[in-house]
């Protein structure tokens, strides 16, 4: 008798897929040692005399902004993210943890206000009651604030 778990909600999708590395493209996104970045620069190397052109990749840690570079062969696969961008109004700010309000009226506040300027400027245009909205972008089980718009 086969039973089986159906209890955990995971649906099973992919945090990433496959992509040719000469079909990636600048702006795009790609793993690079692990991490989901966005292409900087990439380059093309002719075939050498045995065999396959080289793609040489750079790019930006879309979380901590951190450069990583890789060299791959043109005809081999790459893993690309799956990155979603997602705008929610900020309610409030209490203990460095954003209070979220999602399009469909739910609240989540398990996001971190994000270090530096913008949590600064988060911090400041909540304390002065103005209505903001927070871009969260998400990939590989992480997510993180990465800028904000006033409501118009």
């Amino acid at each position: 008798m086969d039973v089986s778990d159906h209890s955990s909600g995971d649906s099973g999708a992919s945090t990433t897929y496959p992509m040719q590395c000469s079909s990636l493209r600048k702006n795009g996104h790609v793993m690079l040692k692990g991490r989901p970045c966005k292409i900087i620069d990439m380059s093309t190397s002719k075939t050498g005399k045995h065999g396959h052109a080289k793609v040489h990749l750079t790019g930006l840690d879309i979380f901590t902004q951190k450069k990583y570079e890789d060299l791959c062969p043109s005809t081999h696969n790459m893993d690309v993210p799956q990155v979603t961008r997602l705008d929610y109004q900020v309610l409030l700010v209490s203990d460095g943890y954003l209070s979220l309000l999602c399009d469909k009226g739910d609240t989540r506040d398990d996001l971190k206000l994000p270090d530096g300027d913008l949590g600064k400027e988060i911090q400041k245009r909540v304390e002065n009651e103005e209505i903001i909205l927070a871009t969260v972008l998400s990939a590989c089980g992480e997510e993180q604030v990465v800028g904000i718009k006033a409501t118009s």
